[in-house]
């Protein structure tokens, strides 16, 4: 809270090692946008939600390596835009339509290909049809590339459980590859620029990769014996009846989580999703607790999860219930129709639900020496 001119106003914190927001409740945040985008195909909600994405990332994202990433995950997404667009141009589209835009040579193929055709009418409704597929595709790798963005995959390891530490070092050991190689590729480049040289073309491409893949080798061997420095992989010692119980409990677990969310999504299985979901989670983390013991490690200054984490990780649920719920009473406007052709509408209220998940913007801390969100 700070005074300015007699004016009382309230400002996030700035982000240090005691209030820095849980990694978890970013992903869980990103995770509700992903879920808020699979629910609807309406170009202009799908494009409020990417906005809505960006403007915390831009806000609340740090200088670190893996925060650099997000613009690679937007470039991605509209790759995948560009590239079903064209699959819909020369490979056709079930869509029937009307209106023919233009018309390339056909190719003929064999009668075990029937089905699939090559080249013929390009019609706009297959077109825009290909455009909103597209376009939910690209919004949900752009949520994802938030979450890179904004999570430390370091912090958000120490917060697994003990029974999916091996699973969970692998996994952000995956998710920090991207950041890093994007990391190093624009390192490289600003040093050929820097240096009078061409950045583009083939040449600088083989140029640039070779610098790349010999980093990642160094981290790979870097981490490989860090790992081997802290214990990775010893395990104590447990009972053989202690895991089966443990390995049927988290089956078993999992298992209802399926059903139960099933039941949920199916209209026939409101009656019983509610209680196998909730049974099925708590089996699942009876499991988790029990397969912990065989963890040996310590966390030192474990993360908290404190009421900013609980704002941050709501939001982004808020927005996928929301959107569900809208679903259920005005499917029409989530998704517009394409035969006949009509222009989407910008339905009010799940527009509004998206605009929740800008409360991270507000909450979260702001990151140290960055002024994106405010001093």
């Amino acid at each position: 809270m700070s005074t300015t001119a007699g004016r009382t106003t309230l400002r996030a914190p700035a982000a240090g090692r005691s209030n820095a927001l849980h990694a978890g409740a970013w992903w869980l945040w990103a995770l509700g946008l992903a879920a808020a985008a699979s629910r609807t195909t309406n170009p202009l909600l799908l494009g409020l939600l990417v906005g809505v994405a960006g403007y915390v990332v831009a806000a609340r994202r740090t200088d670190a390596p893996w925060a650099r990433s997000y613009g690679a995950f937007v470039k991605l997404g509209l790759a995948v835009l560009v590239i079903r667009l064209a699959f819909s141009v020369f490979l056709g589209s079930p869509i029937p339509g009307q209106h023919v835009l233009f018309q390339l040579p056909e190719v003929p193929l064999p009668e075990w290909a029937k089905g699939v055709r090559l080249g013929g009418k390009v019609t706009a409704e297959q077109l825009v049809f290909a455009l909103y597929d597209g376009l939910k595709l690209a919004t949900l790798l752009i949520c994802v590339g938030a979450a890179n963005a904004l999570a430390n995959p370091a912090r958000l390891l120490k917060s697994l459980p003990g029974a999916l530490y091996e699973a969970g070092v692998a996994v952000v050991v995956a998710m920090t590859f991207a950041p890093n190689m994007v990391a190093d590729v624009v390192r490289l480049r600003t040093a050929r620029r820097l240096r009078g040289r061409p950045t583009g073309g083939v040449k600088a491409i083989v140029q640039i990769g070779l610098p790349v893949l010999e980093g990642a080798l160094e981290r790979s061997v870097a981490l490989a014996a860090s790992m081997d420095a802290r214990g990775y992989g010893r395990t104590a010692h447990v009972p053989a009846r202690v895991r089966h119980f443990t390995t049927v409990l988290t089956l078993g677990g999992l298992l209802g989580v399926c059903a139960g969310t099933y039941g949920l999504l199916a209209a026939e299985g409101a009656g019983y999703g509610v209680p196998v979901l909730v049974i099925g989670l708590a089996a699942a983390m009876g499991g988790l607790r029990l397969g912990g013991r065989r963890s040996v490690r310590t966390r030192y200054r474990p993360d908290r999860w404190g009421v900013r984490a609980w704002v941050v990780a709501g939001s982004g649920v808020v927005v996928a219930g929301l959107m569900v719920w809208a679903g259920s009473y005005d499917a029409g406007a989530l998704h517009p129709g394409v035969v006949p052709l009509v222009a989407p509408e910008f339905p009010l209220w799940p527009a509004l639900s998206i605009l929740v998940g800008l409360l991270p913007a507000v909450v979260a801390p702001v990151p140290v020496g960055g002024v994106r969100g405010g001093k």
